[in-house]
């Protein structure tokens, strides 16, 4: 079960935003919420990231619309497509390669 969170917030981190979404989320950071876990999501400047108290660390970086990442769980890069206009407060689903996460910014 652990190792699934994990993977699920290493694919959620990986999940859809677009340019607008993507600042204010890697700016504020994030919520990602995977079967009832909620798993908070922080971001830095120098394109890092940590999770899971930081059991989970990883790269991102912006590509259009989307967010990419890889991190210490699946070191193969994985973008996903983030909607648009979303803001701080905000929350919406995003679905990636190992399913449905929700995804609420700070």
């Amino acid at each position: 079960m652990r190792r699934y969170l994990i993977a699920a917030a290493a694919l959620a981190l990986a999940t859809p935003a677009a340019a607008d979404t993507l600042q204010e989320l890697t700016t504020k950071g994030s919520i990602l919420t995977v079967q009832g876990m909620d798993i908070e999501v922080t971001y830095t400047p120098d394109g890092k990231f940590t999770a899971m108290n930081g059991q989970v660390t990883g790269e991102w970086r912006i590509d259009g619309a989307k967010l990419c990442t890889k991190s210490n769980f699946d070191p193969n890069e994985s973008c996903v497509e983030y909607p648009t206009g979303k803001k701080s407060g905000d929350k919406f689903d995003v679905t990636g390669p190992m399913g449905t996460a929700t995804i609420t910014i700070k």
